[in-house]
């Protein structure tokens, strides 16, 4: 079956208030590719709709591209297609030639507002663009590294650690004897996570943008620390907290009082290993948010640098300017950090949180 017809297909759907997203479409080449084309219907409902008020939206489509008699609905190969996947009663007889070829440009397959979004620099969106992004940085928000914790939960695998009472309560269905034998397993938990933004006069096209993704982090997630980083460092997680983002950002943005300033990377990164140290703990994954411009001295950069690589997990730098192919790290700010960091991003864009996000989350 054509790719038009599958994104035509979502597009209507959507129009219906469906929940059609990239992941769906991309299944639905996968599902028509395995099975035969009498069951295309079939399959094609099947992974597009993923909630029961999806399927009148579905068969509502599904009628209008397939009965549509108008010359630009579809393709002749797609109305040939489709109805040969028919049963011979439900192709309606007043259709008397297929349709003509379209004369506007073909559609691309997975296409969604989001998508048109993903790629693009932060610094050139507009409210309404911010706006739209919020739901993909909540999204992101939620995911992050995991680490095995002292806590065990029941599992079904053979492990170390035995269930005792599970065991001895299983026991009882076979009078007593111990022939099933119950296993507990280490859970896994999320790693602490602590975010430091850069506020400078510098960051100003980035800094409303990557604040919402901290905002998302700290509203979604447990021991989650924010800080704003200028020429000096403050602690925003109180101000980011509560589900309203845009009264979460006027807190944090009234608590800073050195935005749009400067930036002393190395002093900032001195008061978050001496002040707030403990309060970190240790295994945490630290991402810096920054574009490496500083006013400080390269040495106490590097020296606060390696402190904070050995209290934590993984050390991430996100740079927007790193979004650059032909980007090399000249500043004397990025040449003292590098050596410590773990892994160096861009963060100018949706898709480098999604990078972000798959790093964290392949982190054991």
């Amino acid at each position: 079956m054509p790719e038009r017809f599958v994104s035509l297909l979502a597009e209507r759907m959507r129009a219906d208030g469906a929940t059609v997203g990239v992941g769906e479409v991309l299944a639905a080449h996968r599902a028509l590719d395995a099975v035969p084309p009498a069951a295309a219907r079939g399959a094609l409902r099947t992974v597009l709709c993923s909630s029961r008020r999806d399927l009148a939206a579905f068969d509502a489509a599904w009628a209008a591209l397939t009965t549509s008699t108008e010359p630009d609905a579809l393709l002749d190969d797609l109305l040939q297609t489709v109805r040969a996947a028919l049963p011979r009663a439900g192709i309606p007889p007043n259709v008397a030639k297929p349709l003509e070829v379209a004369a506007s440009p073909p559609l691309p397959a997975a296409w969604s507002a989001q998508e048109l979004l993903v790629h693009k620099d932060f610094s050139s969106y507009t409210e309404a663009e911010r706006a739209a992004a919020r739901t993909v940085l909540e999204r992101l928000a939620r995911r992050g590294a995991r680490r095995l914790s002292r806590r065990t939960r029941p599992t079904r695998r053979r492990r170390d650690v035995h269930d005792l009472r599970a065991s001895i309560r299983a026991s009882l269905r076979h009078g007593g004897e111990l022939i099933e034998r119950r296993w507990r397993a280490p859970a896994p938990r999320l790693r602490s996570l602590v975010l430091v933004v850069d506020v400078s006069g510098s960051m100003a096209p980035y800094a409303r943008m990557l604040l919402q993704y901290v905002h998302a982090a700290v509203a979604a997630r447990r021991r989650v620390e924010a800080y704003a980083l200028g020429t000096r460092l403050t602690r925003i997680t109180r101000e980011l907290a509560g589900r309203d983002p845009d009264r979460a950002l006027a807190r944090a943005t009234e608590a800073v009082v050195d935005i749009g300033g400067g930036t002393r990377i190395g002093e900032a990164l001195a008061t978050l290993n001496r002040v707030h140290g403990r309060r970190l703990g240790r295994g945490a994954v630290v991402v810096i948010l920054s574009d490496g411009w500083d006013r400080g001295d390269p040495d106490v950069l590097a020296a606060e640098m390696a402190r904070l690589r050995r209290s934590a997990h993984r050390l991430v730098w996100l740079n927007p300017l790193a979004a650059d192919p032909a980007y090399e790290p000249l500043t004397r700010g990025m040449q003292a950090a590098l050596p410590h960091t773990d892994h160096l991003l861009a963060g100018n864009s949706l898709a480098s949180f999604e990078a972000l996000a798959d790093l964290m989350e392949g982190i054991a």
